[in-house]
């Protein structure tokens, strides 16, 4: 079985009212992620989905419950932190692959710590860097099954 980072935009959609077909599908990858024991975060990961979802005049949660909830997903999986190396390594994706730098570092943690595969809409679907592919949950032709 293949081990499988969770992105944040994964983690956030889950909780946003506004999209209900992807908070569906949000819900269903995090909560079969948890149960085979195949999905991890980054530490990335949990701080900006706190950040985007207190954030704006109409928040999807509130302070209190956000951090209920980066608590939820902290205790439900592996969560990998922000290294120097991982730093490192989110400079190299930038220069050599022309990532974002955040989403380099993302790339990068799943890289160094031997993650093959990124569930993400921010990487195009089926790309492949230096081992880590990236995978859309949410594309049409998305077969959850497939990974578990």
């Amino acid at each position: 079985m293949t081990e499988i980072l969770i992105d944040t935009n994964v983690l956030v959609y889950a909780h946003d009212l506004a999209e209900p077909e992807k908070r569906k599908q949000a819900l269903r990858v995090i909560f079969e992620l948890q149960q085979s024991r195949l999905g991890c975060l980054s530490v990335q990961c949990i701080s900006e989905f706190f950040n985007t979802v207190t954030r704006g005049k109409s928040p999807m949660l509130d302070i209190q419950e956000a951090i209920e909830q980066a608590h939820v997903l902290i205790n439900s999986f592996p969560v990998f932190p922000l290294t120097p190396m991982v730093a490192t390594n989110a400079m190299k994706g930038v220069k050599e692959h022309s990532l974002a730098f955040y989403d380099a570092q993302i790339w990068a943690c799943a890289h160094l710590n031997q993650i093959p595969v990124i569930f993400s809409e921010d990487f195009s679907d089926g790309q492949t860097l230096e081992g880590v592919r990236f995978v859309n949950p949410f594309a049409e032709i998305f077969d959850l099954e497939k990974w578990l």
